[in-house]
């Protein structure tokens, strides 16, 4: 399993405040909005999520890991006994992601890009 990248999701109030501010301020551009995450990036691969909540799961992640493998990551997280707090899910946005709950508490989502639906 390789990993393709990995984004920090900042849970914000103020979804297009905190746009303005940090497109300002790190001169990143938007990538994706979906209305309720915004991903900010740069021509060198460098990103970060904004988000107000998440479309389809109950909890917030604090960050995203994008892998090629979707199925060998969920593999790995339930021989290693971690809490699975999203499950397996094929996205209408074109993501399959899980969420799993680390041993600090920290809520990780995993996913893969797949065709939209």
């Amino acid at each position: 399993m390789r990993i393709d990248r990995v984004v920090p999701n900042l849970l914000v109030t103020d979804l297009s405040r905190a746009v303005a501010e940090h497109t300002a301020v790190l001169g990143l551009e938007v990538l994706m909005d979906h209305g309720w995450i915004v991903t900010l990036g740069d021509e060198e691969g460098h990103q970060l999520s904004l988000m107000s909540h998440d479309a389809s799961a109950a909890i917030n992640p604090d960050v995203s890991v994008f892998v090629d493998d979707i199925g060998e990551a969920l593999t790995r997280a339930l021989r290693a006994g971690l809490e699975i707090v999203h499950p397996l899910t094929a996205e209408p946005w074109g993501v399959t992601r899980f969420f799993y709950r680390g041993c600090d508490g920290r809520i990780i989502n995993v996913g893969t890009h797949t065709p939209l639906r």
